[in-house]
């Protein structure tokens, strides 16, 4: 059991699997910091200052100053600011695999094909066979055939 475990481990696909999750997950990091660190803050400057992930609706009426008051109290929410946050964070990463994978297609070498060969037979007109392309009378119905 312990050498199937290994022999399954040790595969090429689940290691580089693992390798895409880690590199993903620290590439999600670095997305998030971007866009709560960078891009929100001139965003929400620009919109009157408003902070993005401070925004939340309170469902039960008493009106709290901020997400961390509301949520410390156990009210519920809606937390719309940070759900904003995520789709920003989810285009950024669309674009980035989009943009990374589109330079690997244009990098990618295309192997040429082989040039198509001359056909070789050709159909009877009369008896709908198949024989030689320089065959000028036809094996099977004895028809002459036109060049």
């Amino acid at each position: 059991m312990w050498k199937e475990f290994r022999d399954f481990i040790l595969r090429g696909n689940v290691l580089d699997l693992a390798v895409a999750v880690i590199i993903g997950a620290a590439f999600g990091k670095i997305v998030d910091s971007l866009v709560n660190d960078v891009l929100m803050p001139p965003l929400g400057l620009l919109l009157g200052k408003v902070d993005f992930s401070n925004l939340f609706i309170d469902l039960s009426g008493k009106g709290y100053p901020s997400l961390a008051a509301a949520q410390q109290a156990g009210a519920p929410t809606i937390n719309y600011g940070v759900f904003i946050n995520n789709v920003i964070n989810f285009l950024i990463i669309a674009a980035a695999i989009f943009f990374v994978i589109r330079l690997f297609n244009r990098l990618k070498v295309v192997k040429p094909t082989a040039p198509e060969s001359a056909p070789t037979t050709k159909e009877c007109p009369f008896c709908f066979t198949t024989i030689p392309i320089k065959a000028t009378r036809c094996p099977h119905c004895t028809s002459e055939l036109s060049s």
